[in-house]
C-alpha cells in the first residue's frame, strides 16, 4: 500500500497497489473490490502501446502506464490497520464521468460509509481537490 493522506481521528487513506492488497481488502470489507481492481488493471494494461517492437523491451514503461491509467483504489484504515472504507476514484484522482460521477465509496459489506466517516472522506476530497459527496459516490443509496 502507498500512503495517500491523513484523516481526522487517527485514520489514514492508502492506495491499494497490488492485486493481493485488493484481495485482502475484499475479504476484510466483504465486498468485490478485488474483481473491480483486476478488471480495471486489465483494461489499463490493454491500453498500453509499447514504444518499441523489440520483444524484450516491449514491457518497458508498462507498469507506469497502468498506474497512471487505472482508477485509484483506496482504503481508509484506523491506527490499528483495520479497514473502514474503500474508495475508487478516477485515474490520478481527477474527475471523470467514466465512474458515474467520478467515484465510488463504500463501507463494509457495501454499507454507507458517510455517517461514520464523512470527515475522513472530506479529507480525501480536499487532498485530491474534487467533490466526494454521498449523492454521487455512494452507489447503494435508497
Amino acid at each position: 500500500m502507498e500512503y495517500v493522506c491523513d484523516a481526522p481521528h487517527n485514520r489514514t487513506w492508502f492506495r491499494l497497489v497490488t492485486e493481493g492488497e485488493a484481495a485482502t481488502e475484499s475479504l476484510e470489507m466483504r465486498h468485490a473490490v478485488e474483481k473491480h481492481y483486476r478488471r480495471e488493471r486489465e483494461r489499463a494494461a490493454d491500453s498500453f502501446h509499447p514504444a518499441t517492437t523489440v520483444f524484450i523491451e516491449q514491457d518497458i514503461g508498462k507498469e507506469d502506464h497502468i498506474k497512471r491509467a487505472m482508477p485509484l483504489f483506496l482504503t481508509l484504515r484506523d491506527e490499528e490497520g483495520n479497514a473502514l472504507a474503500t474508495a475508487m476514484l478516477p485515474p490520478r484522482g481527477r474527475s471523470s464521468q467514466d465512474l458515474g460521477g467520478g467515484c465510488i465509496i463504500v463501507g463494509p459489506g457495501n454499507a454507507d460509509p458517510y455517517p461514520e466517516h464523512a470527515d475522513a472522506i472530506a479529507a480525501l476530497a480536499d487532498h485530491f481537490g474534487m467533490p466526494l459527496d454521498r449523492a454521487n459516490c455512494y452507489p447503494y443509496r435508497r
